[in-house]
């Protein structure tokens, strides 16, 4: 089915649901909006002059109530109505009076009927109930929400619901969920020992363990030397610099609600670094630069701040502190196209390095708030089309959703159960070296302005090492772990040899515990399964005598014996960085 038509089913679902809650809660009820989301539809309710509002355990009764009407074969009935017209239907509900006053002058206003149930609505919706297949839809969920995202005015109950084509769309959707609940990385990182967060102290900022730390550094590590073999320079720029480089960039009229800032003793306002672009953009200014000496690649792990909302907060995914992979690119217009293929190739590589074959590219154009000329938008937005084009790749056009700056490619990441994650960007930018007077010299030896392009391959550090301990359900390749070997003798007397082990795995660069408890060995074995070690080295007597080592590898009931130099070598060959990077 359709994106648009399953969109139509979703919306005119969520009506459905407000008739159910009419039939059964009576004419108390008060409606906010109900509109599609992504996999169905919510409806935001006032209940409070009810005797109770619903909870989890009356979807079925609410749920019985929305396949009778769907079974009735009902039509969504528009009209149009003028404005006088809508405010005295809706006279005694204040969110749709509300929402008819903030209507612009003339705009038309249409109302949707189905059965007994009238709602202010845009729409469209589907013709009747009967396009909705049995079974294809189910309540999911009941939470708070503040009447249009204000926190100062009423909390409305808000009831999701999923809604698909058919009841197999439906089935694979409830699969996943129930396997993304398994791989969540907020349970794994707990469980794993990598990371927890502080909501009193510090919200959406990461307090790293040891092992999830070295996970953060093995990322770090891996995409410098992907830099640096790729011809990129490294900076560091200042954590806080003045307001002033913001409002230049423009991002401080975008997005200084975002931003942490505060006055010092000498009337300045500096800002808690929102982004790294400034900061590059200062460092490329020291000097004066010549065509030859573009392009210029400068790559800086840039710690930022931006604040989001506490309720918007999840996990690594969503964060006020992280770490930018970032980079920007200072090139000619001649460079401009051949730089960004370049870029989009890097990005290509580097995921399929972690297990990401299925990627979508989709080209966001110039969003209605912008900085820059129409001219500038038209040779931006060309460039990164003819690029994609030139050499074969396959895009989709997201309107309206670029920068403020300059149009972006995004990447799409499809994981291991088929859920999207949009994770880097490349952005051409003509606009930020105008505003920051960024030249170079020419062949005739004129002043030019230079290309910038801004690109995040990870997008940052955290938020994609969530994705990936969600994608390998927290079996982190081996290479990347920060729980290679674990050592686990059967018995206190083969601890000397455990220690042996130990000293030469460590010594050959790989990350080694060992576990001395007094302990059945199957106990441990399961202990550090959970905490997705990727191999148990079980120590007896006859491994000491022999000086071996049997191992488990994780996912695996099968046990291997090596002797103990060759299984340093191997382990020593699966740590490398996989090959593209070395």
């Amino acid at each position: 089915m359709e994106k648009q038509q399953i969109n139509l089913i979703r919306h005119s679902m969520a009506h459905i649901l407000a008739h159910a809650i009419k039939n059964i809660y009576g004419d108390k009820a008060k409606y906010g909006i109900g509109p599609e989301i992504e996999n169905g539809f919510y409806y935001d309710i006032d209940f409070s002059k009810c005797e109770s509002a619903p909870t989890e355990k009356d979807f079925e009764k609410i749920e019985k109530e929305m396949d009778k009407i769907i079974k009735q074969n009902l039509p969504f009935e528009e009209k149009e109505v003028s404005k006088e017209e809508a405010l005295e239907l809706f006279k005694d509900n204040e969110y749709k009076i509300e929402l008819i006053k903030g209507l612009p002058e003339g705009e038309r206003i249409t109302i949707y009927t189905v059965g007994n149930f009238t709602d202010l609505c845009k729409g469209p919706h589907i013709k009747s109930t009967s396009e909705i297949k049995p079974k294809s839809y189910k309540l999911s969920k009941i939470a708070g929400a503040y009447w249009r995202g204000d926190a100062t005015k009423a909390q409305l109950t808000r009831i999701y619901g999923f809604a698909f084509s058919t009841a197999e769309e439906l089935e694979s959707h409830i699969k996943m969920l129930e396997e993304a609940e398994k791989r969540d990385h907020r349970k794994l990182g707990k469980e794993m020992d990598l990371f927890h967060f502080e909501p009193n102290y510090a919200p959406g900022a990461v307090f790293w363990h040891d092992k999830g730390y070295k996970i953060y550094r093995k990322l770090i590590e891996y995409m410098r030397t992907r830099q640096t073999n790729n011809g990129y320079i490294e900076v560091s720029t200042p954590g806080v610099m003045d307001r002033c480089l913001w409002e230049t960039s423009g991002h401080w009229e975008k997005y200084g609600e975002h931003n942490y800032s505060g006055k010092t003793e000498d009337g300045k306002t500096f800002c808690i670094k929102p982004m790294n672009c400034p900061g590059g953009a200062l460092i490329y200014k020291q000097g004066i630069k010549s065509y030859k000496d573009l392009p210029i690649k400068m790559a800086e792990f840039g710690k930022v701040h931006r604040y989001e909302a506490s309720g918007s907060l999840m996990g690594l995914m969503r964060v006020r502190e992280f770490t930018q992979d970032d980079a920007h690119i200072f090139c000619t217009p001649e460079q401009m196209e051949s730089e960004v293929i370049k870029t989009l190739k890097l990005i290509l590589e580097i995921y399929k390095d972690f297990g990401f074959d299925q990627v979508k590219i989709y080209l966001s154009t110039r969003p209605e708030k912008r900085i820059g000329s129409d001219e500038i938008w038209d040779i931006a937005e060309n460039s990164l089309a003819n690029a994609l084009k030139n050499n074969g790749y396959e895009f989709e056009i997201n309107e309206g959703e670029g920068a403020f700056y300059g149009p972006k490619l995004e990447f799409i990441l499809k994981d291991a159960i088929g859920r999207e994650w949009q994770c880097g960007t490349v952005q051409v930018d003509m606009n930020l070296p105008e505003r920051f007077d960024l030249t170079y010299i020419d062949e005739k030896g004129e002043k030019q302005r230079p290309i910038m392009i801004h690109r995040a391959l990870f997008g940052s550090i955290e938020r994609f090492l969530g994705i990936l301990i969600e994608h390998h359900a927290g079996i982190l390749p081996f290479w990347l772990s920060s729980n290679q070997v674990v050592i686990a003798p059967i018995a206190e007397a083969f601890n000397d040899y455990a220690d042996e082990i130990e000293a030469k795995l460590k010594q050959a660069g790989i990350y080694t515990t060992k576990d001395l408890r007094n302990e059945k060995i199957s106990y441990k074995i399961r202990e550090h399964s959970l905490q997705k070690a990727n191999i148990i080295a079980i120590i007896g007597e006859k491994e000491k005598t022999e000086k071996t080592i049997t191992i488990r590898e994780i996912g695996s009931d099968e046990n291997k014996t090596y002797k103990l130099e060759e299984f340093i070598e191997k382990v020593k060959k699966d740590s490398r960085m996989p090959n593209s990077c070395s």
